[in-house]
């Protein structure tokens, strides 16, 4: 039998070095580790800038800044509930009735059929929001809800700890790249539906998605040689 990851997540999150590595790299890596240690096929980490805007500033998977757009757009959420709320969000089933129809509908879009979400603060301070997505209805445990919130209080710690180091100044600067990099996406996706009438914005995304893996380049730097090409 394998050993069970659960505990080994906990211990890798606390021996973070925030100096170690970029503040992007550092959160992405936090997500990392907490996706393999849950049923979920990736994560996102939902942040709040300078304006009070929530913004998916690291995750391990396209995907998710895709998905976390339909509640940005509408304002309803799982990750914005649990960011406000400071409670755990679950989702059984994004096929099924209930709240948060855009954001549900664009999970189902991507293959996501159920969803985590856990708030991220510190000296109940509240932080954001990280979001888990699983291809599975139901993935999610009452063990698997404990276990996050127990990861997220180590992760929120780092998140802090990596504010203090980098700055205030620094996060605010990879929140707005964040929010860069999804306007350009965005920008390339509407120039794909319009050369081809057929698409809808996930289309354009697969389209964008496609060209990322078959070329080994980030999705952004796709999306920014689109929009150039059209200058």
């Amino acid at each position: 039998m394998g050993s069970d990851p659960r505990p080994a997540a906990l211990i890798e999150l606390s021996k973070i070095i925030v100096s170690e590595r970029p503040l992007r790299e550092t959160l992405s890596h936090v997500s990392e580790v907490i996706t393999a240690a849950l049923p979920a096929a990736f994560a996102g980490m939902t942040l709040i800038d300078e304006r009070g805007q929530p913004v998916t500033t690291a995750y391990t998977d396209e995907d998710s800044p895709e998905i976390d757009a339909a509640q940005y757009r509408t304002d309803a959420g799982p990750c914005l509930d649990a960011w406000r709320l400071a409670h755990a969000v679950r989702i059984a089933d994004t096929a099924a009735d209930g709240p948060y129809e855009a954001f549900c509908a664009a999970a189902v879009a991507h293959g996501i059929r159920s969803t985590l979400s856990v708030p991220l603060c510190a000296l109940d301070e509240p932080l954001g929001a990280l979001n888990l997505y699983s291809h599975e209805v139901d993935a999610f445990s009452d063990d698997d809800v404990e276990l996050a919130l127990q990861l997220v209080e180590v992760a929120a710690v780092v998140l802090v700890n990596a504010r203090a180091f980098w700055g205030e100044r620094e996060l605010n600067l990879q929140l707005n790249d964040a929010l860069s990099s999804r306007a350009v996406i965005e920008q390339a996706k509407g120039i794909l539906m319009a050369r081809n009438a057929t698409l809808d914005a996930d289309a354009a995304f697969d389209v964008l998605r496609s060209a990322s893996q078959r070329e080994n380049v980030k999705l952004r730097d796709i999306a920014e040689r689109i929009v150039a090409s059209r200058a």
